[in-house]
């Protein structure tokens, strides 16, 4: 059975949130850097679960913790709109789009394995965003389930027992090193799918060392040939 992190591994969050952001300004008639805006909205994110994992905050969805973000970029950029401007660029998240070789890749990877997202983004999110996107998950498994973020073992751990599975019979694929050497300290298998853009042009990613993680792969269509999908 095969989990696949989303954000950056599945879906091009930052491309597609900035394309979003600009059609927001167009809208409202507000103008910022949105590739920065973009990058900071992204950074939020660790430390938004951290709040959750110190107490600070009861769980919380990651919508709700994206927004809680949002509000803050906005009032620093001094950009004032009305809550339901907000809630619908918040959904910004949902409506992300697949790299090229996602939905190829992963409808060939279905038809041998069992395929779902382990995200720490909630239900809904996942859901909305397989629909638009076309991601043919045989099911949607989120951190929500487990009221643990990655990479709290509680949620790989909680996958494989969703799914009936042991940890080792159960794949994370993801772009991600701290996501993979999580899994495998929980006993998962683990495969890292190369995204050089996932933070734009010209950024150098270096892959990691033969042997580090099970499987090496340049993209969904590589990661099914080595699996033999």
């Amino acid at each position: 059975m095969l989990a696949f992190d989303v954000f950056g591994t599945v879906v091009d969050w930052r491309s597609s949130v900035i394309a979003q952001l600009e059609e927001f300004g167009r809208a409202h008639g507000v103008d910022a850097d949105w590739a920065a805006f973009a990058d900071a909205w992204r950074a939020g994110y660790v430390p938004s679960m951290d709040r959750v994992r110190r107490g600070e905050l009861p769980w919380t969805r990651l919508d709700d913790l994206h927004r809680m973000t949002l509000v803050d970029l906005l009032a620093a950029e001094h950009i004032s709109v009305g809550d339901e401007a907000v809630d619908e660029l918040t959904r910004a998240w949902h409506r992300l789009d697949p790299w090229p070789d996602s939905v190829a890749g992963l409808t060939r990877l279905k038809r041998r394995y069992v395929i779902t997202p382990l995200s720490n983004g909630n239900v809904s999110l996942l859901t909305n965003m397989a629909k638009r996107a076309g991601l043919p998950w045989d099911c949607v498994l989120s951190a929500e389930l487990f009221r643990h973020y990655k990479p709290d073992p509680e949620a790989y751990l909680g996958c494989a027992d969703l799914l009936d599975v042991a940890p080792d019979e159960l794949m994370l694929v993801a772009a991600h090193r701290s996501d993979l050497r999580a899994a495998r300290e929980a006993g998962l298998r683990t495969a890292y799918v190369s995204r050089p853009l996932e933070y734009g042009p010209g950024r150098q990613v270096r892959m990691p060392a033969e042997g580090e993680f099970d499987v090496l792969a340049s993209d969904f269509l590589d990661l099914a040939d080595q699996l033999g999908a």
